[in-house]
């Protein structure tokens, strides 16, 4: 069994990867880490673990590397993870970090992002940044198998690139035009409480942030910037919806030849897809929303053309505390050991 230790166990992330390893059949969780509840069962915290998960919470300032588990989730916020890194890889362990700390690979590119979250560019671990692999794993199977470091993807990004990848390596559209439109539920906003999310300001509201300066853009840019083998901008719009989770994103772009057909373009789809048991491809004829993949590790992808405009229409479901990021974390764990990518991860979404 693949011994596990989740760090940041007290919030949304921690919550979400506890859960799927307790009923993941080569994985076993020794150790529970946290700034909060400490001394207490996680069970105390999240009732509906009682009797799946009881581990005590230890302190981040008690607990040991000493290579005593297999793999360490980093389930924190920025600046976190990049202080274990190295002490988790040198006895011997793997870690899957869910911030953006290893999602880039120079101190260059990390310092930009650091400036989009308002943190400083300096990273606690930068001889380790070339090392990790980003754990998109539909565009990184390879690299992830060989690492003992993944950054796992931010939630906007899986939604935006599973939503534009293919048709961007296929140069079926002009990715000069492409633009990202963005709905996440609440739940992408984290545990800890703030006025902006209290339940009477959320009920029936809607609102746009971060427009033009969303920190996941640059993971999309560079992503799809290697798919179509050049530099790319991206517009990319993120919107907060009165749900509990989920990510919608419409993806827009015009299309390099205006004679392509939904037909093609699903083709396209299916062809860059058929390796990947996670990621449903939906023609025009059919339907695809949240409810298909809620609770799960699925992306349905939603592929259609507007003939009127020459524009390719794509819609991507994902759901964000899952794909987006605690499933995703899993088969990334998956292939890092060498076990089937869908261990623990074969269960349909919620319904209803």
């Amino acid at each position: 069994m693949i011994k596990v230790r989740v760090i940041g166990a007290g919030g949304l992330g921690g919550a979400g990867i506890i859960d799927l390893l307790v009923g993941h059949p080569e994985a076993e969780i020794v150790s529970i880490v946290d700034v909060d509840g400490v001394g207490k069962p996680i069970s105390t915290k999240f009732p509906h673990l009682k009797g799946f998960c009881d581990l005590v919470v230890a302190s981040p300032d008690e607990v040991e590397w000493d290579g005593s588990f297999d793999v360490a989730f980093t389930a924190t916020p920025d600046g976190v993870g990049m202080k274990y890194a190295a002490q988790c890889l040198q006895t011997g362990s793997k870690l899957v970090d869910f911030s953006g700390d290893f999602r880039f690979n120079t101190v260059e590119a990390y310092a930009e992002y650091a400036q989009r979250i308002g943190r400083s560019g300096q990273h606690a671990a930068a001889e380790l940044l070339d090392r990790s692999a980003y754990g998109l794993a539909e565009l990184h199977r390879d690299a992830i198998a060989q690492a003992d470091l993944v950054g796992n993807p931010g939630c906007f990004a899986v939604s935006a690139i599973l939503g534009a990848a293919p048709a961007t390596q296929a140069k079926a559209i002009d990715v000069d035009t492409l633009i990202c439109d963005a709905k996440t539920g609440v739940s992408g906003a984290g545990i800890k409480p703030a006025l902006t999310f209290h339940y009477p300001l959320r009920y029936e509201n809607m609102n746009a942030y971060k427009i033009g300066a969303h920190q996941h853009c640059m993971e999309i840019e560079r992503e799809l910037g290697l798919l179509a083998g050049h530099k790319i901008a991206v517009t990319l719009t993120t919107q907060v919806v009165p749900l509990t989770r989920g990510i919608m994103t419409c993806v827009y772009a015009q299309l390099a030849d205006a004679k392509t057909t939904a037909a093609d373009l699903v083709a396209i789809y299916r062809d860059f897809y058929k390796g990947s048991r996670f990621v449903h491809v939906v023609g025009p004829d059919g339907a695809a929303s949240n409810n298909d993949v809620r609770g799960s590790n699925f992306c349905v992808v939603w592929v259609n053309v507007d003939a009127r405009t020459h524009q390719m229409v794509v819609v991507s479901h994902i759901d964000n505390l899952m794909k987006g990021q605690a499933s995703s974390a899993i088969q990334n764990m998956n292939l890092m050991f060498g076990l089937d990518e869908g261990a623990g991860l074969m269960r349909p979404a919620f319904f209803p």
